[in-house]
């Protein structure tokens, strides 16, 4: 099997591709101390037959879910989420997910949501920017997802500066993992199942894809090998690229903050601050072999106090997707972490590769 080819791109600089797919390294990240309290968990399950997706509001309730499907190439997700009551008034994060995502098996979208300035603009995306995804994708059925992305991220953006809550604002990570069958597959392409029904039996081959986007400090990190590989970029004041960028466009960073005001440069929302702060993704796709375990989607509130190696060697080891996102979330609340969390988890199988994810907001 060969190695993971990937491609990123970040508007305004070249496609890279392979080890460049991580933007930033761990030791280019500065992490602050916060502190918290213990954890608040109702659990629901679900049949999983009946299971589609689900999204969530900013509603500021702990929860924790569980939704699997056991067939090939479906897989389980594990998600987590905590106000964090201590140090937080209000949830202000927001999620969502679906199993064969626009009607096409063996597809997913995942995607979480982090709040600020209030939870209009977070609650409007975890109910409304997978719509806005499938509209743009059914109104350009050829764009390569990269370039969906791009445009749902914009349309997003547009209609959220149109609504009532127009002034508040949001960081967001979304990834969409795709499934082709492959009848004349080459090895190195994709992983060959032999299926059985009866005394019948064929081969087929399944290529897996990984697509991700994301603006502001919300991160996605894949475990390659045990090795964490970050797909995609953290926007900050604090990141000299970008800093940049705001100054060209007639701002200014005080204190690592755009105008001193807002520590992320890129967000969905934030309508008065749109000269300087955009909503343009960062993005990249991955083709998924069986080096690739297990994906983690978290907000900073998990990742301001543990670094990607962190919490994949955290986690490594549980092959259950939903104990893999308690675990995440327990140690974000132990190394008091101030803000919302939630965890999202999904955890590859041997046979189907990239068949469970992790999530945390």
């Amino acid at each position: 099997m060969s190695e993971v080819q990937s491609v990123s791109t970040l508007p305004g600089t070249e496609t890279t591709t392979n080890e460049e797919i991580t933007g930033q390294t761990e030791d280019d990240v500065t992490s602050p101390t916060s502190s918290s309290t213990g954890i608040e968990l109702v659990k629901e399950q679900k049949e999983c037959s009946s299971i589609q997706g689900e999204t969530s509001s900013a509603e500021g309730t702990e929860i924790t879910t569980t939704k699997e499907r056991t067939q090939f190439p479906y897989f389980k997700v594990g998600v987590v989420e905590d106000r964090n009551k201590r140090y937080r008034r209000s949830m202000e994060d927001a999620h969502c997910y679906f199993y064969d995502f626009a009607g096409v098996e063996g597809q997913g979208f995942f995607a979480i949501f982090d709040g600020h300035a209030g939870k209009q603009a977070a609650e409007w995306c975890g109910n409304h920017f997978h719509e806005t995804f499938q509209e743009v994708l059914e109104k350009n059925p050829t764009l390569p997802i990269p370039e969906v992305f791009n445009l749902t991220f914009a349309e997003a953006d547009q209609r959220l500066n149109e609504s009532a809550g127009k002034h508040s604002g949001c960081t967001a990570i979304a990834a969409l993992v795709r499934t082709d069958i492959c009848d004349e597959c080459n090895e190195s392409e994709g992983t060959e199942i032999v299926a059985r029904n009866g005394t019948d039996s064929a081969k087929k081959t399944y290529k897996r894809s990984l697509y991700t986007a994301n603006v502001g400090d919300a991160r996605a990190v894949l475990c390659r090998d045990g090795v964490a590989k970050r797909l995609s970029y953290d926007h900050k004041g604090s990141d000299v690229q970008e800093a940049k960028r705001v100054v060209d466009a007639g701002g200014f960073v005080l204190n690592n903050r755009v105008n001193g005001v807002l520590a992320v440069t890129r967000s969905l929302g934030d309508c008065s601050m749109k000269g300087c702060v955009v909503g343009a993704p960062y993005t990249t796709e991955t083709a998924l072999t069986e080096k690739d375990t297990f994906l983690i989607l978290a907000c900073d509130g998990l990742w301001d106090v543990c670094s990607d190696q962190e919490a994949v060697d955290l986690v490594k080891d549980v092959m259950d997707p939903q104990v893999a996102s308690e675990k995440l979330l327990e140690y974000a609340l132990q190394n008091f972490s101030m803000d919302n969390l939630s965890s999202w988890s999904r955890r590859m199988r041997a046979a189907a590769h990239m068949n469970d994810l992790i999530w945390h907001e």
